[in-house]
């Protein structure tokens, strides 16, 4: 029993030497806590003097409402209609003979691009010229028997024979003569007889040439591309999308651009047409055509870009209330118990757009806050310097 007794005299005595030391503890702990909260609330207030105040021009107001463009951010290229970039090749092949054109050159629609020579041109020439005699004899030989059918004088049989005699040679005079005209030799001088082994290529667009597969005496195949040829008149912009923004963009909406070779010029566009197939990695291509044709733009040009999605009222403040500081956003709000006293608030930046950013508080603050508008880097710079002292 006296065993048992001597048992619960130790734990109790255990138990309030425990309960002692929390007591003991608490208060310190709490000190300790309040003095955290405090110096975090000095490093984030700051009160001017009169004369900081008026040298750092300080202004303040409250939250406006503004309509700002939501936006979504993508990357593309300049680019140009399939119709603007030609290759141009010779469609019977034959030797380069003469040209001089360098990428670069701007040529004019029907323009000679190249001289090219072909021994195969000349019994082509020949099977028109002949054609075009028998032609004439069988539009000769038709009228006659058209006559003579009149006067009863022949059969009809012989009336339907140089009818079709007459269609036949038409039909090949027509073919010989669109061969002729795609080969490129010179149907006008043919048809005074003149017989050549040349033929010209020529630019079936206006435009800038871009690239340049021949030299003197090669021989070019119907499938080689001499040359290209580029109309820069049209281009547009060829955008990429990530799929989970292509529910915002619609036609029509504005797109704001910068082009890699001059970053500081901003070129506008406007949503034409949205593609209707996701890529492999995961975006969509969105064809924008330009507002204005801009000199300056190239083919493939890297593009970025930002596009319009709309504009909603938000709670917004002038870009320079809202200061940056280690990777964060702050803005300053002015402290109701003092006249020059300023508290500097962590917030999350929104849209920007003509010199106002959406500002969104943390919760539970206040309602109707002044915030200080102009001055804003100067407060931050005296807090700052502030800590420093202290520090020291």
């Amino acid at each position: 029993m006296s065993s048992n007794l001597n048992i619960a005299m130790k734990n109790i005595a255990i138990g309030l030497v425990f309960l002692l030391g929390i007591a003991a503890c608490k208060p310190g702990n709490e000190k300790e806590a309040a003095e955290a909260e405090h110096a975090a609330e000095e490093t984030s207030h700051v009160e001017l003097t009169a004369a900081q105040y008026e040298t750092a021009g300080v202004e303040t107001g409250g939250f406006s409402v503004r309509k700002l463009s939501g936006t979504v951010a993508a990357n593309g290229v300049i680019d140009i209609p399939p119709q603007n970039l030609v290759s141009i090749s010779a469609p019977l092949g034959g030797f380069v003979r003469k040209s001089e054109l360098l990428q670069g050159m701007k040529v004019q629609k029907g323009e000679v691009l190249a001289v090219i020579e072909n021994p195969d041109f000349i019994p082509m020439q020949q099977d028109y010229l002949e054609t075009r005699s028998k032609l004439e004899y069988a539009e000769q030989e038709y009228q006659r028997q058209s006559d003579l059918s009149k006067e009863n004088v022949n059969a009809q049989k012989a009336l339907q024979q140089s009818a079709s005699e007459l269609k036949m040679l038409r039909a090949r005079l027509a073919g010989l003569k669109e061969r002729v005209r795609t080969a490129g030799v010179d149907l006008a001088g043919l048809e005074k007889g003149n017989i050549t082994s040349i033929a010209s290529i020529r630019s079936p667009i206006t435009g800038s040439v871009t690239v340049v597969n021949v030299n003197l005496g090669k021989y070019v195949n119907p499938t080689d591309v001499m040359f290209e040829i580029v109309d820069t008149d049209h281009l547009h912009v060829e955008l990429s999308v990530f799929e989970q923004d292509i529910p915002k963009i619609k036609l029509g909406q504005l797109v704001r651009f910068r082009v890699s070779n001059n970053p500081a010029q901003e070129d506008l566009a406007k949503v034409y047409l949205i593609n209707q197939k996701i890529n492999d990695d995961r975006t969509v291509r969105v064809h924008c055509h330009l507002e204005k044709e801009e000199n300056g733009l190239l083919p493939q040009n890297f593009v970025k870009a930002i596009i319009e999605t709309g504009a909603n009222p938000v709670n917004a403040l002038p870009d320079e209330a809202v200061v940056d500081f280690e990777g964060k956003s702050y803005v300053f709000v002015k402290d109701p118990k003092g006249e020059r006293s300023f508290d500097m608030v962590e917030v999350a930046k929104g849209i920007s757009e003509n010199g106002f950013t959406e500002v969104k508080m943390p919760a539970g603050g206040n309602e109707s806050p002044q915030f200080v508008l102009k001055g804003a880097y100067a407060l931050l710079s005296k807090l700052k310097n502030s800590e420093e002292e202290e520090g020291h």
